[in-house]
């Protein structure tokens, strides 16, 4: 099975609660009129892309069927597929999307994220990869106020066979943090992967608590975090939106990871992501194995979807 099919196969439930209608909408009409239009764009606004991604993109048919003058039904479909491409390539090129480790290591990537949205199972996942790369890895347990995290973070850590740098539930995370940088330089370790607290208390706690966590790191490596990296759960919908925003105002973002897409059909939320934040989808979900944390590359995602 080539990456197109298993993508598919991952991404069904979005591929048939948004591709299916646009396909079963454009397939049913003889000609091409606004009323298809408002159709397809409530289908959209269905999918959870949001409704200002929506207009967007209806707004970029319309022209596009003007410039070319479609009067067929079934180019439509075609011509919504380029579209989307388009959008998901703009602003970036793909050294801004995938993770480029610097020549002088370790490579420090700070992850944030609310609770539940597979931050730390991301984090073990990366860990893995790196390892079978032939990278030496250090996870530090930077969320100190759930013993559960610092558990967890343990059993991937073991998984991965990489090191775990940890201190008691309750102690401050930038100590932990500090301790752990610090060790890393010692040993010369390759990649450091930074778990965080996932709680969503008000934004001035959180903006100083990351501010906090960034000082740390620059205390011990100036040039680092290389990345920050929101992760985000694709089921909530709009709600992975709102998160977006949120941490977009309180840190310097430089991508996001998009887990749980196998299990959703509201997958559209990359498209509405992208558009509405100047911030690259660098990795996403698409299942519990081990090896399903995936590069994200927009040409292969929107050909699953819509082949």
């Amino acid at each position: 099975m080539n990456v197109i099919e298993k993508l598919r196969l991952k991404l069904a439930k979005t591929r048939n609660g948004f591709v299916a209608k646009i396909a079963e909408a454009v397939n049913i009409r003889t000609k091409v009129d606004e009323e298809l239009m408002e159709e397809l764009e409530e289908i959209l606004i269905q999918a959870d892309i949001g409704l200002p991604v929506a207009i967007d993109i209806i707004d970029a048919l319309r022209e596009k069927i003007r410039i070319e003058r479609i009067t067929e039904s079934s180019l439509v479909l075609s011509s919504l597929k380029t579209i989307i491409i388009e959008m998901l390539h703009k602003d970036y090129s793909k050294e801004d999307i995938h993770l480029q480790p610097p020549d002088k290591p370790p490579y420090v990537l700070l992850f944030v994220g609310v609770n539940g949205v597979g931050k730390t199972t991301t984090i073990g996942k990366l860990a893995k990869r790196f390892r079978d790369q032939g990278k030496s890895v250090m996870l530090i347990a930077g969320d100190t106020f759930r013993a559960a995290a610092i558990e967890q973070l343990a059993v991937w850590a073991e998984r991965a066979d990489a090191i775990l740098q940890k201190q008691q539930s309750g102690s401050d995370p930038s100590a932990v943090i500090f301790d752990g940088l610090t060790s890393a330089l010692n040993k010369r370790i390759d990649i450091v992967l930074i778990d965080t607290a996932g709680r969503l208390h008000n934004k001035v706690n959180l903006m100083k608590e990351l501010e906090k966590i960034n000082r740390t790191i620059k205390k011990i490596i100036p040039e680092a975090p290389h990345e920050t990296l929101l992760v985000v759960d694709a089921s909530t919908g709009q709600n992975a939106i709102n998160q977006t925003r949120l941490f977009n105002e309180v840190t310097d973002l430089s991508g996001l990871v998009l887990t749980k897409l196998d299990g959703t059909a509201k997958g559209g939320i990359v498209i509405g992501i992208k558009h509405q934040f100047a911030i690259p989808v660098k990795l996403i979900g698409i299942g519990e194995k081990i090896d399903e944390l995936r590069d994200f590359e927009s040409d292969e995602f929107v050909e699953a979807l819509f082949s």
